[in-house]
């Protein structure tokens, strides 16, 4: 695609600022009614969707030209996708959070990168993933566990763990976690020693060509081993495979582990016993809810009706937020003995970001770490002393943003209360 193929989008927003909120019908207090992260950190207009979509219309009518702040705009963004649901919710002809995409590809082909991305798709390109890390390092977290080799043996599933949870350390303890549940309840586990990063991070920052090249890789390894499923603990991971793969020919079953394990639980097969008595809150990150939702290919054109109503020939997919994994996550925190879930106002596909996502924690971690923070407030504000999610860089931006603002809350993985509850993870989680 192009930066012209969102003309359209850029001249229908009616600049009403509703991609600034959370959906209005959702909203429970002023306090805790903002959606979008960009916009309410830097208070000027170019920083939300909209103001972005006029930013990418100045450029292809060559009104303007790429400078500093036009970088800035475009990739001070988590790439949340608040501002897309909350669109959709009174527009059905607009695609704000595919145009953000598309700006940043566009910058990327003009040489207008962050400087920090630039050691990070290198690590990309060569083949060690995100973080650079060898393949011997990158699987040091399986030892010991009994995991299956899938270039020689045959197992259920391929399990993905994601650069951060494998190679983290203080993380380790989860991705291992991850596996053990799953061990625990019958399922053959196995793992691909050679494969690297998914390359979703490169598709985020905006070098498409990187990802492609990457997703073709991992699908062709997959092909040869056989895998039938793939079940990650990384919500990152999970939206690569789920949503951008199907775009280069992905077709395979992709599972997030805690879908698996509320299936495991539903059918007798995972038994939780062991009572965790925590009041704790959930944290919907944003690629396994509101982005979560699977890919369905469309190619239709966009028709008007008496040249006003726009309609499209057969209906287009409308990725709205609804259907992202909402549910699993909480069905297996209820099946835990005494735990007590209590919810952020902010919740499901109205879910303020942790500030991670889009590469902010790399390339601006400063806000990266402020957005953090707001949503802590924000968790406190529950009662709970606890706050769980099911991402790895929501964890550990959450964990250092506790530890800056010295809030008294604990932050886990869901996997971390299950393999607890089992009875296996020890007294304290």
């Amino acid at each position: 695609m192009a930066l012209t193929d969102f003309r359209a989008d850029a001249l229908r927003c009616t600049r009403c600022s509703y991609c600034k909120w959370i959906p209005f019908d959702l909203v429970k207090s002023h306090r805790f009614a903002k959606g979008c992260p960009s916009i309410e950190a830097h208070g000027f207009h170019a920083y939300s969707a909209g103001g972005r979509l006029v930013t990418m219309l100045s450029l292809m009518d060559n009104r303007s030209e790429i400078t500093d702040t036009v970088v800035d705009i475009a990739f001070k963004c988590q790439l949340c996708g608040n501002c897309d649901v909350a669109c959709k919710l009174c527009r059905y002809d607009m695609e704000p959070l595919a145009a953000l995409h598309e700006l940043r590809a566009h910058l990327v082909e003009q040489g207008r990168a962050p400087e920090s991305y630039g050691p990070i798709i290198e690590r990309v390109r060569s083949g060690t993933g995100g973080k650079g890390y060898t393949p011997t390092e990158r699987n040091a977290w399986a030892e010991g566990l009994g995991v299956k080799d899938l270039n020689t043996e045959k197992a259920d599933v391929l399990f993905f763990p994601g650069c951060t949870y494998s190679l983290d350390e203080n993380l380790r303890d989860t991705v291992r976690a991850s596996v053990r549940v799953l061990l625990a309840a019958g399922v053959s586990v196995g793992v691909l020693p050679e494969t690297g990063c998914c390359t979703g991070l490169a598709y985020h920052m905006g070098y498409r060509d990187d990802f492609t090249t990457g997703a073709r890789r991992m699908l062709e390894t997959w092909a040869w081993a056989g895998v039938a499923t793939v079940v990650t603990p990384c919500a990152d991971c999970y939206q690569t495979f789920k949503r951008l793969y199907p775009t280069v020919g992905g077709g395979i079953e992709v599972l997030h582990t805690l879908e698996l394990v509320d299936r495991l639980i539903q059918n007798g097969r995972l038994k939780l016993t062991m009572p965790v008595p925590l009041t704790v809150t959930y944290h919907d990150p944003c690629h396994l809810g509101r982005q979560g939702e699977p890919y369905v290919p469309w190619e239709g054109v966009e028709k008007k009706i008496f040249g006003q109503a726009v309609v499209y020939d057969p209906p287009r997919p409308r990725y709205n937020g609804a259907q992202g994994i909402y549910e699993a996550p909480r069905n297996v925190l209820r099946a835990i003995p005494e735990l007590r879930l209590v919810e952020m106002e902010r919740n499901r596909e109205a879910a303020w970001c942790c500030g991670a996502g889009g590469a902010c924690r790399e390339a601006y971690p400063e806000y990266s770490a402020w957005a953090a923070s707001e949503r802590i407030q924000e968790a406190t504000a529950t009662g709970a002393d606890t706050l769980v999610t099911a991402c790895s860089r929501c964890e550990l931006n959450f964990t250092e943003a506790i530890a800056a603002d010295s809030a008294a809350l604990a932050v886990h993985d869901v996997l971390d209360l299950v393999l607890r509850a089992t009875g296996e993870g020890g007294t304290s989680p």
